[in-house]
């Protein structure tokens, strides 16, 4: 140790300063906490930037589509003429207006979402504005099925090969075997049949001679 510095620490390290290893983990963070903050406060002003006039309402079709809930504004109108889209428990249509505070309900792709409006806006916003304008109280999307069903090939896949072909020909014999036992429709073996009481084939005695 030299003058209060110790053998291997960097030249001009301070005696009482920490390991070195502490400090540009502590500004990493803290430039990262800075910066999801400046975000954050970027999304809040443009989403109130994207939001109408003071005094005006926004239509129920126009929000749900901004604030990025369906693709499209045709399907947004389409949900709410179809009765798939509530506000406050009730049925709207496309033209409805929608404030602070409403809960709003849309059934779409076989998923219910539950939204509390937190901002009125009126054109479309990306997904870090868009979060911004709503609580989500929305349950969890249903499990995908693990198995898909017999004969069905996914999108994308490419035209069958031979032995796919006979896998699902397979599938499908073991479906149609499950349903219920076969019957046969040919002629019965037992006794009384063609074949005899002994299942044995009747042989013909040849024709009888004329001569006596």
């Amino acid at each position: 140790m030299r003058d209060g510095v110790r053998d291997g620490d960097p030249v001009g390290a301070h005696p009482d300063a920490g390991p070195p290893s502490d400090r540009p983990a502590d500004s990493t963070a803290d430039a990262a906490a800075d910066s999801t903050a400046a975000a954050k406060a970027a999304a809040v002003i443009a989403a109130a930037g994207a939001g109408p006039a003071a005094g005006q309402s926004v239509r129920i079709d126009a929000w749900i589509w901004s604030v990025r809930l369906v693709k499209t504004r045709a399907v947004a109108a389409t949900a709410c003429r179809g009765g798939h889209v509530r506000v406050n428990g009730e049925r709207v249509k496309p033209a409805y207006g929608v404030r602070v505070g409403d809960e709003v309900r849309l059934r779409h792709e076989g998923r219910e979402r539950v939204v509390v409006v937190k901002r009125v806006i009126r054109k479309r916003v990306g997904p870090p504005v868009a979060v911004e304008c709503y609580v989500d109280n929305s349950p969890p999307p249903p499990p995908r099925e693990a198995v898909a069903p017999a004969g069905i090939r996914d999108r994308g896949a490419g035209r069958p090969t031979k032995r796919d072909r006979r896998d699902m020909e397979r599938l499908r014999g073991m479906e149609a075997g499950s349903s219920g036992p076969v019957k046969s429709s040919g002629p019965a073996t037992g006794a009384g049949g063609p074949t005899g009481s002994a299942g044995a084939p009747r042989r013909s005695s040849g024709r009888r001679s004329s001569a006596s």
